[in-house]
Parts: structure tokens; sequence; C-alpha cells
């Protein structure tokens, strides 16, 4: 496998800035950078529901700084982005349910906010690299498998139209004043770090502290829906490489997995990497079934061809080294 390049001439001594960055992937992606001697400023609202953690930066806290400050805060925001080398734009409401439980703060956070970052960067820094967190669920129900960048983009949920608005929101700046803006579209991530409290980011969060706990995982319907998943760590690694790349501005780039499984087989493989657990079904719930997509795997041939990317951690390494961290400090978690 090719080796990525030498992140640090791009962003050593740098100023980066992560919005959601006491969150699952910003905290990750805040451990990175710290390590490669940036300076690091993390924008974070600490609403409850939305993730972010302040034990997540455990270890660098001295080494970071922190404004607890909410994405739609216009003016406080454009003040914060001035002189930021890179904007890692992470923050978002991510939960699909809740999007159609409250559609207009889904509409406020990841539309009109990312509106007011872009409207913040053309008017106060132009030379700003962004980088944008989409994902996979603007796609909604497949056509055809694996979903590359040129499928029909039909979301099923409010969630997903808003983060296809906040998307292209960041296009659309590139291509009309000159933004250095790329989106990743992200798909099923996991690894330590994540919010295992509820099942409001990821199924998957819940079912590693269900097995941690001792409890069943609840696989919902017969389980043979299709997933593909990506460690953070590789996540991570895309996000720095396009961070610095020329050729990535104006670009969307899918992410995804190398070995899509079915759900019952996930539950069975971490079983297996845990040394313990059980599964059981249960029915779908209605307001899950009504927004569900059946089968999704990407296909990110794009940016494995154009930049080198591809992941590196096995499905079974990532578990592994995730159910090893929340053994050790689920506690912070719930």
């Amino acid at each position: 496998m090719p080796s990525l390049p030498d992140f640090r001439p791009h962003y050593e001594a740098k100023n980066a800035l992560i919005t959601g960055g006491l969150g699952f992937i910003g905290s990750n992606l805040a451990h990175r950078l710290v390590g490669l001697g940036a300076k690091v400023l993390l924008v974070d609202s600490l609403i409850p529901e939305y993730g972010g953690n302040l034990f997540n930066i455990e270890g660098i806290r001295d080494q970071v700084q922190i404004n607890i400050a909410d994405v739609r805060d216009e003016y406080g925001l454009r003040y914060l982005l001035k002189g930021q080398d890179y904007i890692f734009n992470l923050a978002g409401q991510v939960s699909h349910t809740d999007s159609m439980i409250d559609p207009y703060t889904d509409l406020e956070i990841n539309a009109r906010s990312q509106l007011s970052i872009l409207e913040a960067c053309r008017h106060g820094n132009v030379n700003a690299n962004i980088i944008f967190a989409s994902t996979r669920q603007i796609y909604g129900k497949p056509e055809y498998l694996p979903v590359d960048e040129r499928h029909p983009l039909q979301p099923v949920d409010i969630n997903g139209i808003n983060k296809l608005a906040g998307e292209w929101y960041h296009i659309v700046y590139h291509n009309v004043y000159g933004l250095k803006t790329v989106s990743l579209r992200l798909t099923n991530t996991y690894g330590p770090r994540m919010r295992v409290k509820d099942a409001r980011q990821t199924f998957v969060g819940w079912w590693l502290r269900q097995m941690v706990e001792g409890k069943p995982l609840q696989i919902f319907g017969d389980g043979l829906q299709v997933r593909d998943f990506n460690y953070v760590d590789d996540v991570v690694d895309a996000m720095l490489l396009v961070g610095f790349n020329e050729v990535a501005n104006g670009q969307i780039y899918n992410l995804g997995g190398d070995d899509p499984i079915n759900l019952k087989d996930l539950a069975e493989v971490m079983i297996d990497v845990y040394g313990r657990g059980r599964y059981e079904f249960v029915p779908f719930p209605d307001e899950r079934k009504r927004i569900d997509i059946g089968d999704f795997y990407g296909d990110y041939r794009k940016i494995r061809s154009k930049l080198g990317w591809r992941p590196r951690a096995s499905l079974r390494e990532g578990l592994a080294r995730t159910l090893a961290y929340y053994d050790q400090h689920l506690a912070q978690y719930v």
C-alpha cells in the first residue's frame, strides 16, 4: 500500500480551526494536528445532544485553544475565522431522526450556518483552506452499487437535504468567489471518542456501549442491510490530504471502505473481536424504517486515483482499538 505524504511541512506552525472540535471526528483531528505542530483552535457549542465532550481532548488540553461557541453565532465566527490557514468545518446536526422531529434547528445548523462561515471567509479570510464534512446520506436510496460521485442525489430526510445544501454552498463559493473549498462525503465513521451515549449519531456507537456493558446488540429487521465503514484515523488522513492539495479545491470526494458487510455479520465480527457478546433481532422502528436507505457502500476511486487515499485500518483492527478504548473510558461517555 503506498505511503501517505509527510503532513508536517503543510501543517507545522499553521493556524487550524475545527468547528465541532470537541466532537468525535474533530477531536481525533485535533490530536493529529497537535502532533504535527499546528496551532489548533477548537470551536464547539457543547450542546449535549451533539457529541462534544471535553474528555475527547484529554492529553492535549493545554496544547489547544477552545472557544465555546455556536456556529449559528455569525458575528462571533467572523472574528474566530480571521487568520486561520485551515478551517475544518465539521460542526453539524447529524441525527437523521432528530432532523425529522425538529427540521428548523437542522436547517439553521447544517445550511444557514454554513453560509455564514463562507460569507465570513469571503469577506475576511479568502486564503483559508476550507474542508467540509459532508455525508453519504445525501445520495438517499442507491440506484446502483457501489455509489460514486455521479450518482443522483435524492436525500430521504431533512438532514440529508440540509447537508446537501451546506455542501453545495461550499462548491459555489469556490466556483464564484475562488474560495479554496473541498467536500468529503463520509460514510459510517467509527473509532475512539465517538458518541456512545445513544444512537443519535450512529448505531455503531450504541452497539459499542451495549457490548462493553454486556447487553445484547439489537439488530433492526433481518440484519442483511449492507454498509461500509471507515476507521476515524483514515478519515483524518483524508481531511489532512485534501487540506493542502490544490488539485482538491472545488472538488467533492467519496470516502468508503474496502469490505462492505451486512449488519448481522458486523455484529458477529464485533463479538469475535471482543471475545464475548450476543445479538438479537428486533422490529424496525417506524421512524427509522421510513428513512432507511437499504444497502449502501461507496466508490472512493476518485480520491484514490487523484490523491492516493485509501483506508488503511481493517475493520477488525479498527474495532479492536475502539473496543479497547471504551473498555477503559466508557464512564466518560455515558
